[in-house]
């Protein structure tokens, strides 16, 4: 499954459901960005031709660069000692013989370091005038498509299938999403603030229960109700 996620609702504004071996650029490529978009993916997409028609129809990008990648430093930007994870901000221009075919323009090359994972990454951006934290942090915000597909899996049981026949287990995927934007849908205009699997869980509970929908997910904790004195017929 590929999925276009949006960041602001948390749902998947487009998906694709393709065979496992599908490499995950082959379906970017077929999908078109608005202009001023802002996409954020990792290195499987590093495709140089893709990422130069992205720039020329004015669709930011923002993903990591690859290793054996041969290219030469343009400039060197300053970097703010606030952000002392960032190590290095550069632009560059690729120099290997077909990647500079592919793509001509300028790079702008961000060097990260992750105290998580004690590692440095490589960034990458066609956007100049951003911070590099704000880079940073756009990428940092690529794990929610992680989660996205964590909840599809663990809240709705899709690490196995139903059935094994390619129309079956599509079947299975799509109304998985569909019952995730449902769940996310009930969550946002839901007054009680839920946590997801909670919800989840418990509407599960409550499938076969004569209950207002929306009564009990804006109230499902209901408040205890003192009982009226008992009536005695001798003082």
């Amino acid at each position: 499954m590929h999925a276009v996620l949006d960041y602001d609702l948390g749902l998947p504004n487009y998906a694709y459901i393709k065979e496992g071996k599908t490499h995950d650029i082959k379906p970017a490529r077929t999908h078109s960005f608005p202009s001023d978009s802002v996409i954020v993916v990792d290195r499987a997409y590093v495709d140089f031709v893709w990422l130069n028609n992205l720039d020329s129809n004015r669709v930011i990008y923002v993903t990591r660069l690859k290793k054996n990648v041969n290219f030469e430093i343009v400039k060197e930007l300053p970097v703010n000692e606030k952000h002392e994870h960032i190590l290095s901000d550069q632009i560059i221009k690729l120099t290997g013989d077909e990647t500079r075919n592919k793509y001509s323009g300028k790079i702008r090359v961000i060097e990260v370091y992750d105290p998580k994972n004690d590692q440095i990454l490589i960034l990458m951006t066609n956007n100049f005038n951003w911070t590099a934290g704000t880079v940073s942090q756009l990428y940092k915000a690529r794990w929610d498509v992680e989660v996205f597909f964590k909840f599809i899996k663990q809240l709705f049981r899709v690490k196995t299938f139903v059935g094994t026949s390619p129309n079956a287990v599509r079947i299975q995927l799509w109304c998985s999403l569909i019952a995730m934007i449902l769940f996310r849908y009930l969550k946002q205009k839901a007054e009680y603030k839920w946590n997801l699997s909670n919800l989840v869980t418990l509407l599960r509970v409550h499938l076969f229960s004569k209950i207002d929908l929306w009564t009990w997910i804006n109230k499902p904790i209901l408040e205890k109700v003192n009982s009226p004195p008992e009536i005695t017929l001798f003082d």
